[in-house]
Protein backbone atom coordinates (compact mmCIF):
# COMPACT_ATOMS: atom_id res chain seq x y z
CA UNK A 1 0.00 0.00 0.00
CA UNK A 2 1.29 3.45 -0.86
CA UNK A 3 0.70 6.73 0.99
CA UNK A 4 -1.94 7.71 -1.56
CA UNK A 5 -4.01 4.57 -0.96
CA UNK A 6 -6.60 4.91 1.82
CA UNK A 7 -6.97 2.40 4.63
CA UNK A 8 -10.08 0.34 3.93
CA UNK A 9 -12.37 -1.28 6.51
CA UNK A 10 -10.75 -4.50 7.72
CA UNK A 11 -12.35 -7.70 6.45
CA UNK A 12 -13.99 -6.20 3.38
CA UNK A 13 -13.27 -7.58 -0.06
CA UNK A 14 -11.74 -4.24 -1.05
CA UNK A 15 -9.36 -4.42 1.92
CA UNK A 16 -8.41 -8.00 1.10
CA UNK A 17 -7.78 -7.02 -2.52
CA UNK A 18 -5.61 -4.12 -1.37
CA UNK A 19 -3.64 -6.45 0.92
CA UNK A 20 -3.19 -9.00 -1.87
CA UNK A 21 -1.82 -6.37 -4.25
CA UNK A 22 0.55 -5.14 -1.53
CA UNK A 23 1.82 -8.70 -0.97
CA UNK A 24 2.46 -9.16 -4.68
CA UNK A 25 4.29 -5.85 -4.96
CA UNK A 26 6.48 -6.70 -1.99
CA UNK A 27 7.26 -10.19 -3.25
CA UNK A 28 7.91 -9.15 -6.87
CA UNK A 29 8.82 -5.45 -7.10
CA UNK A 30 8.64 -4.33 -10.74
CA UNK A 31 9.14 -7.95 -11.79
CA UNK A 32 9.68 -8.51 -15.49
CA UNK A 33 10.90 -12.11 -15.41
CA UNK A 34 11.35 -15.19 -13.26
CA UNK A 35 14.78 -16.80 -13.58
CA UNK A 36 15.00 -20.41 -14.80
CA UNK A 37 15.03 -22.90 -11.96
CA UNK A 38 17.73 -25.21 -13.35
CA UNK A 39 20.82 -23.13 -14.04
CA UNK A 40 21.67 -20.71 -16.83
CA UNK A 41 19.24 -20.61 -19.77
CA UNK A 42 20.29 -22.67 -22.79
CA UNK A 43 19.46 -22.04 -26.43
CA UNK A 44 20.47 -20.18 -29.57
CA UNK A 45 20.03 -16.76 -31.08
CA UNK A 46 19.83 -13.22 -29.72
CA UNK A 47 18.08 -12.47 -26.43
CA UNK A 48 14.30 -12.56 -26.59
CA UNK A 49 12.05 -9.99 -24.94
CA UNK A 50 12.78 -11.60 -21.55
CA UNK A 51 16.56 -11.78 -22.00
CA UNK A 52 16.55 -15.52 -22.77
CA UNK A 53 18.04 -17.10 -25.91
CA UNK A 54 15.44 -16.68 -28.65
CA UNK A 55 15.30 -20.40 -29.50
CA UNK A 56 15.32 -22.67 -26.44
CA UNK A 57 17.61 -25.68 -26.35
CA UNK A 58 16.57 -28.63 -28.59
CA UNK A 59 13.80 -26.60 -30.29
CA UNK A 60 13.40 -25.77 -34.00
CA UNK A 61 11.66 -22.69 -35.37
CA UNK A 62 8.56 -23.23 -37.53
CA UNK A 63 6.59 -20.73 -39.67
CA UNK A 64 3.19 -22.27 -39.00
CA UNK A 65 1.22 -23.14 -35.87
CA UNK A 66 0.74 -26.93 -35.69
CA UNK A 67 -2.55 -28.25 -34.35
CA UNK A 68 -2.08 -30.78 -31.54
CA UNK A 69 -4.71 -32.10 -29.13
CA UNK A 70 -5.98 -35.13 -27.24
CA UNK A 71 -7.82 -36.38 -30.32
CA UNK A 72 -10.94 -34.22 -30.28
CA UNK A 73 -11.72 -30.53 -30.73
CA UNK A 74 -14.46 -29.05 -28.53
CA UNK A 75 -16.64 -26.53 -30.37
CA UNK A 76 -17.82 -23.96 -27.86
CA UNK A 77 -19.82 -20.90 -28.79
CA UNK A 78 -18.86 -17.72 -26.97
CA UNK A 79 -22.45 -17.34 -25.82
CA UNK A 80 -22.23 -20.72 -24.07
CA UNK A 81 -18.70 -20.41 -22.68
CA UNK A 82 -18.17 -19.98 -18.94
CA UNK A 83 -15.08 -19.63 -16.76
CA UNK A 84 -15.25 -20.63 -13.10
CA UNK A 85 -12.50 -19.30 -10.82
CA UNK A 86 -12.58 -20.82 -7.34
CA UNK A 87 -10.58 -22.45 -4.56
CA UNK A 88 -8.34 -20.36 -2.32
CA UNK A 89 -9.80 -16.99 -3.32
CA UNK A 90 -11.79 -14.36 -1.48
CA UNK A 91 -14.10 -13.63 -4.41
CA UNK A 92 -14.91 -16.76 -6.46
CA UNK A 93 -16.56 -15.95 -9.77
CA UNK A 94 -18.23 -17.54 -12.75
CA UNK A 95 -17.71 -15.36 -15.82
CA UNK A 96 -19.72 -15.48 -19.00
CA UNK A 97 -18.33 -14.01 -22.21
CA UNK A 98 -19.73 -10.54 -21.56
CA UNK A 99 -18.19 -10.36 -18.07
CA UNK A 100 -14.87 -11.73 -19.32
CA UNK A 101 -14.74 -9.21 -22.16
CA UNK A 102 -15.40 -6.39 -19.66
CA UNK A 103 -12.17 -7.16 -17.78
CA UNK A 104 -9.00 -5.21 -18.65
CA UNK A 105 -7.77 -6.40 -22.05
CA UNK A 106 -4.13 -6.76 -23.08
CA UNK A 107 -2.31 -7.47 -26.35
CA UNK A 108 1.06 -9.23 -26.00
CA UNK A 109 3.68 -10.32 -28.53
CA UNK A 110 4.83 -13.76 -27.42
CA UNK A 111 6.77 -16.79 -28.55
CA UNK A 112 5.19 -20.24 -28.33
CA UNK A 113 7.25 -23.30 -27.39
CA UNK A 114 5.84 -26.83 -27.74
CA UNK A 115 7.37 -29.76 -25.87
CA UNK A 116 7.31 -31.76 -29.12
CA UNK A 117 10.28 -29.67 -30.24
CA UNK A 118 9.01 -26.68 -32.22
CA UNK A 119 8.77 -22.97 -31.51
CA UNK A 120 6.90 -20.20 -33.28
CA UNK A 121 8.06 -16.62 -32.75
CA UNK A 122 6.28 -13.28 -32.54
CA UNK A 123 2.67 -14.37 -32.15
CA UNK A 124 0.31 -11.63 -31.00
CA UNK A 125 -2.23 -12.75 -28.41
CA UNK A 126 -5.06 -10.67 -27.01
CA UNK A 127 -6.89 -11.39 -23.79
CA UNK A 128 -6.92 -10.99 -20.03
CA UNK A 129 -3.72 -11.14 -18.00
CA UNK A 130 -3.80 -13.79 -15.30
CA UNK A 131 -2.54 -11.01 -13.01
CA UNK A 132 -5.68 -8.98 -13.63
CA UNK A 133 -7.95 -11.98 -13.09
CA UNK A 134 -6.13 -12.68 -9.82
CA UNK A 135 -6.81 -9.12 -8.65
CA UNK A 136 -10.51 -9.72 -9.33
CA UNK A 137 -10.76 -12.94 -7.33
CA UNK A 138 -8.14 -12.04 -4.65
CA UNK A 139 -6.12 -15.19 -3.83
CA UNK A 140 -5.81 -15.90 -0.12
CA UNK A 141 -2.43 -15.75 1.59
CA UNK A 142 -2.40 -19.58 1.49
CA UNK A 143 -2.78 -19.85 -2.30
CA UNK A 144 0.37 -21.25 -3.91
CA UNK A 145 -0.71 -23.10 -7.06
CA UNK A 146 -3.29 -23.17 -9.84
CA UNK A 147 -5.06 -26.11 -11.41
CA UNK A 148 -6.55 -25.30 -14.82
CA UNK A 149 -9.23 -27.43 -16.49
CA UNK A 150 -10.11 -27.50 -20.17
CA UNK A 151 -13.22 -28.77 -21.90
CA UNK A 152 -11.32 -31.47 -23.79
CA UNK A 153 -11.48 -35.10 -22.66
CA UNK A 154 -9.15 -37.92 -23.70
CA UNK A 155 -11.02 -40.22 -26.15
CA UNK A 156 -12.46 -43.31 -24.51
CA UNK A 157 -12.18 -41.82 -21.02
CA UNK A 158 -13.95 -39.38 -18.76
CA UNK A 159 -10.66 -37.69 -17.83
CA UNK A 160 -10.69 -33.93 -18.48
CA UNK A 161 -7.54 -32.08 -19.44
CA UNK A 162 -5.93 -30.36 -16.49
CA UNK A 163 -2.59 -28.69 -15.96
CA UNK A 164 -0.90 -27.07 -12.98
CA UNK A 165 1.13 -23.93 -12.38
CA UNK A 166 2.82 -22.37 -9.37
CA UNK A 167 1.05 -19.11 -8.60
CA UNK A 168 4.35 -17.28 -9.08
CA UNK A 169 4.60 -18.46 -12.70
CA UNK A 170 0.92 -17.86 -13.39
CA UNK A 171 1.49 -14.22 -12.42
CA UNK A 172 4.24 -13.69 -15.01
CA UNK A 173 3.13 -10.51 -16.80
CA UNK A 174 2.70 -12.23 -20.17
CA UNK A 175 0.50 -15.13 -19.01
CA UNK A 176 -2.81 -14.51 -20.74
CA UNK A 177 -6.25 -15.97 -21.02
CA UNK A 178 -6.17 -15.41 -24.76
CA UNK A 179 -9.17 -15.07 -27.05
CA UNK A 180 -7.46 -13.59 -30.13
CA UNK A 181 -4.30 -14.44 -32.05
CA UNK A 182 -2.75 -12.13 -34.62
CA UNK A 183 -5.87 -9.96 -34.50
CA UNK A 184 -8.42 -12.72 -35.18
CA UNK A 185 -10.61 -14.78 -32.82
CA UNK A 186 -8.71 -17.76 -31.45
CA UNK A 187 -9.71 -20.78 -33.60
CA UNK A 188 -11.34 -23.77 -31.95
CA UNK A 189 -8.50 -26.06 -33.02
CA UNK A 190 -6.08 -23.91 -31.03
CA UNK A 191 -8.25 -23.76 -27.92
CA UNK A 192 -10.80 -21.08 -28.70
CA UNK A 193 -12.83 -19.36 -27.50
CA UNK A 194 -10.26 -18.98 -24.67
CA UNK A 195 -6.98 -20.69 -23.80
CA UNK A 196 -4.18 -19.89 -21.41
CA UNK A 197 -0.87 -18.84 -22.98
CA UNK A 198 2.35 -19.39 -20.98
CA UNK A 199 5.22 -18.01 -23.12
CA UNK A 200 7.98 -18.85 -20.63
CA UNK A 201 6.88 -22.47 -20.18
CA UNK A 202 6.18 -25.28 -22.61
CA UNK A 203 2.78 -24.67 -24.12
CA UNK A 204 0.97 -27.65 -22.57
CA UNK A 205 0.97 -25.64 -19.33
CA UNK A 206 -1.59 -23.35 -20.98
CA UNK A 207 -4.91 -25.19 -20.98
CA UNK A 208 -6.96 -24.96 -24.17
CA UNK A 209 -10.76 -24.45 -24.07
CA UNK A 210 -10.23 -23.34 -20.48
CA UNK A 211 -13.30 -23.54 -18.25
CA UNK A 212 -12.04 -23.59 -14.66
CA UNK A 213 -9.11 -22.18 -12.68
CA UNK A 214 -8.77 -23.39 -9.10
CA UNK A 215 -6.35 -21.77 -6.65
CA UNK A 216 -4.75 -24.33 -4.32
CA UNK A 217 -2.60 -24.51 -1.21
CA UNK A 218 -0.81 -27.64 -2.51
CA UNK A 219 0.27 -28.66 -5.98
CA UNK A 220 -2.02 -30.90 -8.05
CA UNK A 221 -0.20 -32.43 -11.06
CA UNK A 222 -2.24 -32.35 -14.25
CA UNK A 223 -3.03 -34.70 -17.13
CA UNK A 224 0.46 -34.80 -18.66
CA UNK A 225 2.36 -34.29 -15.44
CA UNK A 226 1.05 -37.57 -13.98
CA UNK A 227 2.04 -39.26 -17.26
CA UNK A 228 5.71 -38.43 -16.92
CA UNK A 229 6.01 -34.89 -18.21
CA UNK A 230 7.83 -32.24 -16.20
CA UNK A 231 6.08 -30.38 -13.44
CA UNK A 232 8.12 -27.22 -14.09
CA UNK A 233 8.35 -27.26 -17.93
CA UNK A 234 11.15 -24.73 -18.47
CA UNK A 235 12.07 -24.64 -22.20
CA UNK A 236 15.53 -23.12 -21.55
CA UNK A 237 16.45 -26.07 -19.32
CA UNK A 238 15.18 -28.76 -21.75
CA UNK A 239 12.86 -29.56 -18.87
CA UNK A 240 10.41 -31.87 -20.67
CA UNK A 241 10.09 -34.94 -18.45
CA UNK A 242 10.10 -35.78 -14.76
CA UNK A 243 12.17 -38.92 -15.51
CA UNK A 244 12.94 -41.02 -18.59
CA UNK A 245 10.82 -40.00 -21.62
CA UNK A 246 7.43 -41.70 -21.24
CA UNK A 247 5.94 -43.93 -23.97
CA UNK A 248 4.75 -41.78 -26.86
CA UNK A 249 6.97 -38.85 -25.92
CA UNK A 250 7.34 -36.27 -28.66
CA UNK A 251 4.31 -37.70 -30.46
CA UNK A 252 2.89 -34.91 -32.60
CA UNK A 253 -0.57 -36.39 -31.99
CA UNK A 254 -0.36 -36.02 -28.25
CA UNK A 255 1.08 -32.89 -26.70
CA UNK A 256 0.02 -29.30 -27.30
Amino acid sequence: MTESEPTLPEGTLAAKRQAYIARMRAAHPDRTDVAPRQGAPRGDGPPNRHGMPLLPVSQRAVPNWPVLDLGATPRIDRAEWRLVVDGQVENPVELDWEAFAALPQTVEASDFHCVTGWSRFDMTFGGVRMRDLAELVVPTARARFLSCTGSDIAPGTDIPYTTNLPLERALDPDVLLAHTVDGAPLPAEHGGPVRMVTPRLYAWKGAKWIERITFLTEDRPGFWEVRGYSNTADPWSDDRYSGPPPPGAFSSEAIY
